[in-house]
């Protein structure tokens, strides 16, 4: 807690430089302009609202709790043509194809997870589940994941996460698919099921718990209140969750992100995702190294203004952080789980 050091990351095979004492210095860096509250409840031009038109001239049905649709805009295409053949080994491609969707979460603007009632978050866990499930029985990759507030890139207030399919693995499920298989064959037990035992266990990184979840910051955190949400029972994707689990699911996220948000009393931003073991070709393949779980990766440093930049060091040598996970565990543990609205 007083001086620096570095931590593995087993999970990505790789280092975080920690600097508790720098916790103590002045800032007199950037300061952001806090996040407009007044968003409208409903706007006709907002292309995820129900009834509103679409850039590609299709109106949204008058939804009344989840709502999925292609992406307009998608990074991915299923018919995307082959590249060229390289003519040199530093010059190579591969295909990519795939598909994007957009889930809303809820027909009102203004609304948040956090907000949002457990069965209003439990029907957006199964739409989660249907959609893994769907687009998993051809595609080896399904990336769940929710960019929230304009700091993150985010452009549209409407609650709502994106869905991308791809013909191939990703370089975060690649890493991961590797270290959790070589931890299995090393320990004989799959490795982010055996880290929550450990955390369960320990409780000094421990932020919320119940009989099926516990959320930790992880003890090889890189944002400042970074969280994983991980299942206590070995569980490979997120279509495997049964209904219990799915209820407690709901309740545990809700409790987190209304610490989250109670934490600068503001609607947190950050980028979420799920990763679980792959599908389409992979179904058939022994997975038992994989385990469900969630990243939480918020910005915000020290008020809802004052954020971290992964810059300098962070980019060109690897990263690094100045509040230690236990004290970001111990701050958003203590914080009520009653929002502040």
């Amino acid at each position: 807690a007083e001086h620096q050091h570095a931590r593995y990351n087993p999970l990505r095979d790789d280092w975080v430089l920690v600097s508790a004492h720098r916790v103590k210095r002045p800032w007199q860096g950037q300061v952001e302009k806090p996040p407009p509250e007044d968003v409208p409840r409903w706007d006709p031009n907002n292309p995820l609202c129900p009834g509103a038109t679409r850039a590609n001239g299709e109106v949204n049905p008058q939804y009344e709790s989840t709502f999925v649709f292609p992406n307009d805009f998608p990074a991915l295409q299923p018919d995307a043509p082959e590249p060229d053949d390289s003519d040199h080994p530093l010059f190579r491609a591969a295909p990519a194809r795939g598909v994007c969707k957009v889930m809303c979460f809820h027909p009102w603007s203004d609304m948040t997870l956090p907000l949002m009632s457990l069965a209003e978050i439990r029907a957006v866990i199964d739409a989660w589940a249907e959609l893994a499930t769907e687009l998993g029985a051809s595609y080896p990759w399904v990336q769940i994941f929710e960019n929230k507030g304009a700091m993150m890139g985010c452009s549209n207030p409407h609650p709502h996460c994106q869905v991308w399919a791809s013909s191939f693995l990703p370089n975060e499920a690649c890493l991961e698919d590797r270290t959790q298989r070589e931890h299995l064959s090393q320990h004989g037990v799959p490795m982010l099921l055996e880290y929550a035992e450990q955390e369960a266990r320990r409780k000094e990184r421990l932020v919320v718990e119940n009989v099926d979840w516990l959320v930790v910051v992880p003890y090889w955190a890189t944002w400042p209140y970074q969280t994983l949400l991980l299942p206590r029972r070995h569980v490979c994707r997120l279509q495997d969750l049964s209904e219990g689990e799915r209820d407690s699911l709901a309740s545990i996220m809700k409790r987190l992100l209304i610490k989250y948000d109670n934490l600068f009393e503001v609607s947190f931003p950050y980028s979420m995702g799920w990763h679980g073991a792959p599908t389409g070709p992979h179904l058939k393949e022994d997975c038992r190294h994989w385990q469900l779980h969630a990243h939480y990766y918020p910005p915000l440093l020290r008020s809802a203004t004052v954020r971290k930049f992964m810059v300098g060091y962070e980019m060109l040598a690897q990263a690094q952080r100045d509040l230690t996970p236990e004290q970001a565990a111990e701050r958003l543990r203590s914080l009520p789980e009653v929002h502040y609205k």
